[in-house]
């Protein structure tokens, strides 16, 4: 059985350009074959700041909306987050969506698809890094980095990616599946 893959769109920010690099790899991560690979877009969940009056490691939550995210985290074996760059960090809606559930998280590989600026979003995800580890994630080195994102996108709003984005992804696949297998009799103790 192939491990589940969720390519998640990280931002919730009107106008955002994640769902176009989103859906670029998850058709490479569809190619790639490896993966139940699924795409999730933050914004379906429209979770307010935290709301639950429980600690997440109790999983006693009290609202519709942190069941189905619950849920849909610890459906997945892995993770890529498309996530750009705000403000030298990650998206407040990544950090809220990371702090809603605890064991859901815990003993999965997660690589990053970043865009921004001159730095490609890798400030944001170096801080995103240190919440996944406290969440037992596993944070890998493998990624696509995407500075000056403006420059890679179509008239259409499509993303154009480059054919070090393309060996990026594909390097960051491969790993993803060597950790989401390796990680897994911890998943299932």
């Amino acid at each position: 059985m192939r491990p589940r893959l969720h390519t998640l769109i990280s931002s919730t920010r009107p106008g955002r350009v994640g769902p176009a690099i989103a859906g670029w790899f998850h058709e490479l991560a569809l190619e790639h074959g490896g993966f139940d690979a699924h795409l999730v877009d933050l914004a379906d969940f429209n979770l307010p700041v935290l709301d639950e009056p429980n600690h997440p490691m109790k999983q006693a939550y009290q609202h519709a909306h942190t069941r189905a995210w619950a849920e849909s985290v610890h459906a997945a074996d892995a993770y890529v987050f498309v996530t750009p760059e705000h403000n030298y960090g990650p998206p407040a809606s990544l950090v809220n969506a990371l702090n809603y559930v605890y064991r859901e998280w815990n003993y999965k590989p997660a690589a990053f698809v970043s865009y921004g600026g001159v730095s490609g979003g890798l400030r944001g995800v170096q801080i995103t890094k240190q919440l996944l580890t406290t969440l037992k994630v596993v944070p890998l080195v493998e990624a696509v980095v995407i500075p000056m994102f403006a420059q890679h996108m179509d008239p259409a709003g499509g993303f154009k990616p480059t054919e070090m984005h393309e060996t990026s992804a594909k390097t960051a696949l491969a790993e993803l599946k060597r950790w989401a297998e390796a990680l897994k009799p911890l998943r299932t103790a």
